[in-house]
């Protein structure tokens, strides 16, 4: 069987947890690949006696939430230990069962140095700071591409983790004391913080490259859930108010060990309007009371960090820009009950830069940065949608702006949010 690859074709936050929930009942595998704990996914979950449950997932990969389907956190994903645990702890209590969870043996592991450094790193920044979460996972990172990190496996063999911590803050100890004038850590503390998680997190540790690998050999489906989102990768994204890591279909690939040729389908998560947390340009954003109506309305604060999201209309140009950087071949388009109850809802079509028209995202950041969106103007609706179910079910003119959106965003819509909830949900076309 092919693999499938979820993205988030905005800045994040776009329901990525809601659609690979819906999908979580048909996969055998969902599979993290990127990114650690500062990106959140929300899955309302509907209970027995009617009444809906809320799951905040940080690290933990969506298909947690459903029987049968393994979760598995990839190679390209940082992971912060004691952040897992917490999380494993949190869904037990819950009566959600995680064991069996599969984490790679390549994953590399968030240090407490690398929280400390990310943390002074954004305060001494100031007014040119990146935005970031400050949970250590830009830090991380770098120590991989440096080939001084930690990873999984290092927490097995006493030895090999006590040289490489030793590596490391030869580095660290010297940019915190001497740079930020901060205290550095010794070998000692951070060897027994981490050794400290060896033997909890052993049962859960494998090769899980060659574990999706086989599970595809064995005609499962493989579903790869990104976090983050393609105007956040670090090579496509907004850059440099992007995130650390490869949140795209490529990211897929390398952060999971399964072959490229593998992933023959691609879902593009878009919200019905944009929104975006942390510095960086943002053509559509909203300053006004529509921005405070959208914030409410989609109740637009970060599952990781609780911080308001910027708001603002969307953005097709963005759209655009993720099928084509991703190969979407569909999209799932989220939110859209947050629209009513407005008379008219803007798409933005195009950017105007110093007087030369955009039709596609400029490819400096400096036009970018000063991208003027232009818009076309679709009448809203006041009709409440949330019990749509398929799509003659919606409003008409709830119907003529999905089908704009399509036009304009160079894939098919195939799904579309109607609430929070997982059956609250208006299918186009199958994914699967």
């Amino acid at each position: 069987m092919p693999a499938i690859a979820i993205i988030g074709a905005q800045w994040g936050d776009e329901g990525k947890g809601k659609a690979t929930d819906l999908l979580g009942s048909s996969v055998d595998y969902v599979v993290k690949f990127n990114g650690g704990n500062n990106a959140g996914h929300t899955v309302v979950i509907p209970q027995p006696d009617g009444s809906t449950e809320k799951f905040a997932l940080h690290l933990l990969p969506s298909g947690i939430l459903t029987p049968g389907c393994t979760p598995v956190i990839g190679n390209g994903v940082v992971v912060d230990l004691k952040v897992l645990f917490e999380e494993i702890d949190g869904l037990e209590a819950r009566g959600i069962d995680t064991s069996d969870l599969k984490l790679s043996a390549n994953a590399h592991v968030i240090a407490p140095y690398n929280r400390e450094i990310d943390k002074v790193t954004e305060r001494f920044l100031g007014s040119r700071r990146i935005g970031t979460t400050g949970r250590g996972i830009g830090p991380t990172y770098a120590d991989k591409m440096n080939r001084i990190g930690i990873r999984v496996q290092d927490l097995f063999d006493a030895s090999i983790l006590r040289g490489k911590v030793e590596g490391a803050l030869e580095l660290k100890n010297q940019i915190l004391t001497k740079v930020y004038n901060r205290r550095g850590f010794t070998v000692d503390a951070i060897v027994e913080d981490l050794l400290s998680y060896a033997d909890r997190v052993r049962p859960y540790v494998c090769d899980t490259a060659l574990l999706l690998h086989d599970a595809l050999v064995a005609d499962k489906t493989v579903l790869l859930e990104a976090g983050q989102a393609t105007l956040l990768d670090v090579d496509h994204g907004t850059y440099p108010f992007v995130t650390s890591s490869s949140a795209t279909a490529g990211g897929a690939s390398t952060g999971s060990g399964i072959a490229p040729a593998r992933i023959n389908q691609v879902i593009g998560i878009v919200k019905a309007y944009t929104t975006r947390v942390g510095e960086g340009p943002f053509p559509t954003e909203l300053h006004d009371d529509k921005g405070e109506f959208l914030r409410k309305a989609g109740w637009e604060y970060g599952t990781t960090t609780g911080r308001p999201r910027r708001c603002g209309w969307y953005d097709s140009v963005v759209a655009r820009y993720a099928a084509r950087i991703n190969g979407v071949t569909d999209f799932v388009l989220t939110k859209l009950d947050c629209l009513t109850g407005l008379e008219e809802v803007p798409i933005c079509v195009a950017y105007e830069v110093d007087g030369v028209h955009h039709d596609e995202m400029p490819v400096n950041q400096s036009d970018f940065h000063h991208a003027v969106p232009v818009y076309e103007y679709l009448p809203g609706w006041f009709e409440d949608i949330s019990g749509a179910r398929s799509f003659d079910d919606l409003p008409e003119n709830a119907k003529a702006y999905v089908e704009r959106c399509e036009e304009l965003s160079g894939s098919r819509i195939s799904v579309i949010g109607v609430g929070p909830g997982r059956h609250e949900t208006v299918v186009r076309h199958p994914l699967i």
